[in-house]
């Protein structure tokens, strides 16, 4: 009888380059090394982003090493977060990190939260 062998499941995360140098940033003048990316229960849409500056590690996280950053994103949230593509966005005033997810069905009003 042959082991069953268990694996994490993968993902893919696009970063533009502003969302890296960005990161690479922000993550500088935290002094942290970890991004914890994800999705949780909330808002209207019935979905939020996760996206948090963070020192810890969950064994079953699948972890995206960028070099001088970590992305850490829990088991749960690969599914709808796989082949996303994180950009840092700049208009006028306005700076913000964007999410294009391909897996999201709709999006709510204030643009916070989304459906899968």
């Amino acid at each position: 009888m042959e082991p069953i062998v268990y694996s994490k499941p993968t993902v893919n995360i696009e970063l533009t380059d502003s969302a890296i140098l960005q990161l690479l940033k922000r993550t500088e003048d935290k002094g942290v090394s970890e991004i914890r990316l994800g999705i949780t229960g909330g808002g209207c849409g019935g979905y939020e982003y996760i996206f948090d500056y963070n020192t810890t590690s969950e064994p079953s996280d699948q972890v995206l090493d960028f070099g001088k950053f970590t992305i850490h994103i829990d088991a749960m949230s690969i599914p709808y977060v796989n082949n996303l593509v994180l950009d840092y966005v700049k208009n006028g005033i306005q700076e913000e990190f964007t999410f294009e997810n391909p897996n999201v069905t709709a999006s709510c009003g204030c643009g916070v939260s989304m459906t899968f």
